[in-house]
């Protein structure tokens, strides 16, 4: 979680998993989508099992404010509803394909603030930007789909590669 004073990069930069410390699958690493969703998960089966019982509305809370997403992006994105979203909150937790869609984003802008070097503006502005590679749609609207979350991830890739498209 982030600490008082603490960017959302920086948090993300201490919790970044490495290659090295995760052999075989990454157990012991907590994963930075965890993270901006205020989880301390390691263990990807512990993981799929939080997302299968429906993760609480606390994390989707947690993701929107160290992300600065407006909520009615983030509701979008997930596909939830506006009534829908006012009973999750009532309710305390998000259905488990709620949930799954919360973490694919989570995944996702965790990638673009690893592009960005832990600068969650910057992230944030590149999410919103439209990008010629995504036939000049945003990467945010992309992220409704799992296909358009891998175009997205897929175009990540090749500016980490300096392959400017």
């Amino acid at each position: 979680m982030e600490r008082p004073g603490e960017k959302v990069g920086a948090s993300f930069a201490r919790d970044k998993p490495s290659a090295a410390a995760a052999p075989g699958g990454g157990h012991g690493v907590v994963h930075p989508a965890v993270v901006l969703l205020g989880l301390r998960l390691s263990d990807p089966v512990e993981i799929v099992k939080r997302v299968a019982e429906g993760l609480s509305f606390h994390a989707l809370e947690r993701f929107q404010r160290a992300t600065r997403i407006p909520t009615d992006d983030l509701a979008e994105v997930v596909a939830i509803k506006p009534r829908t979203l006012h009973r999750r909150k009532k309710e305390g937790r998000l259905d488990p394909e709620e949930s799954d869609r919360l973490l694919r984003v989570s995944r996702l802008f965790a990638r673009v603030l690893d592009l960005f070097e832990g600068d969650a503006d910057g992230a944030r502005r590149w999410f919103y930007t439209p990008a010629r590679a995504l036939g000049g749609e945003r990467p945010i609207d992309f992220a409704r789909t799992d296909l358009g979350t891998r175009e997205v991830e897929a175009l990540i890739d090749r500016l980490e590669q300096g392959v400017l498209t």
